[in-house]
């Protein structure tokens, strides 16, 4: 009778620690991969021994860039690389052979697509540049810690991850009061941090 109260015992204790996913981290998803344009980049599009037609152009709020001989040109959602085929093929019609080469000299989509915000029971909610090994504790700081009716001990951190979007605990009562930093995680593009208030 003992021994199954004890593995009763056992089983619900640990159920109890593995209630809360591992946090995803993922580094090699935020490394790789080609960057996609957006509305707002500034691109240079090179065109080899047509200086006429080399220009530097922002990316329009409707996703195009103005060209020589071409005109309007999709190049929101497309690579660099992809929209470099699309020019060379459309100028193809007016120069001969033509070799377009296509630089985003300014993310300028991407620095708002990566930023990490914090809200909830804060003294000013932030939405802020991600910066690499940014923390938790950073983020709280950043938005002048919590208010009185803060519930530290039951904030959430959103994060974007290949599965789709996932929750996890953190406790802030922890890492600012007893310097528990096992929840103090390392920020990812796009974390939301979310403190509740206390429901008295």
């Amino acid at each position: 009778m003992i021994k199954n109260l004890v593995i009763v015992f056992s089983l619900l204790f640990f159920s109890g620690c593995t209630s809360s996913p591992p946090i995803a981290i993922f580094d090699e998803e935020l490394s790789t991969g080609e960057y996609i344009i957006g509305n707002g980049d500034q691109l240079y599009i090179s065109v080899w021994k047509n200086p006429d037609l080399s220009l530097s152009v922002p990316v329009r709020p409707d996703g195009k860039i103005s060209v020589p001989l071409v005109g309007d040109a999709q190049a929101e959602g497309l690579s660099a690389e992809m929209l470099a085929a699309n020019l060379t093929k459309q100028l193809g019609n007016f120069i001969r052979v033509p070799k377009v080469t296509v630089i985003v000299s300014a993310a300028n989509s991407a620095a708002f697509l990566t930023r990490v915000r914090i809200t909830g029971a804060v003294n000013t909610p932030q939405s802020l540049p991600y910066r690499r090994e940014m923390t938790v504790l950073d983020l709280v700081l950043q938005a002048g810690g919590l208010t009185e009716f803060a519930n530290a001990n039951d904030a959430i951190l959103y994060r974007v991850t290949p599965a789709g979007t996932q929750p996890y605990d953190v406790d802030i009562d922890q890492i600012l009061n007893r310097g528990e930093l096992t929840t103090n995680y390392t920020l990812r593009p796009s974390d939301i941090l979310i403190i509740p208030e206390s429901v008295f």
